[in-house]
């Protein structure tokens, strides 16, 4: 979501939040509950789902690539090994 989307969530009171700082590069802390349901509230729960839904693929499709490289090394090694 947005800065923007959650500042005016925190301006109408319905998320509560604290200021932070990293490196001298501010950022809020909100509870993600609590912005789960601002976010259904304003955008529909499909919104939030199809979001929920894309980060899982994105999981997934990264696991799915670390994976692939490790059994590609496994291979080579075991290749590597069985020649000689």
């Amino acid at each position: 979501m947005s800065r923007e989307f959650i500042v005016e969530g925190i301006r109408a009171g319905k998320l509560e939040y604290r200021q932070a700082s990293i490196w001298g590069n501010p950022y809020l802390r909100v509870l993600r509950s609590q912005l789960e349901q601002d976010i259904v509230e304003q955008l529909g729960p499909k919104h939030l789902m199809d979001k929920k839904t894309k980060a899982e693929l994105r999981k997934i499709d990264k696991e799915i690539a670390e994976l692939t490289k490790r059994l590609t090394e496994l291979r080579e090694r075991k290749a590597a090994i069985e020649g000689g």
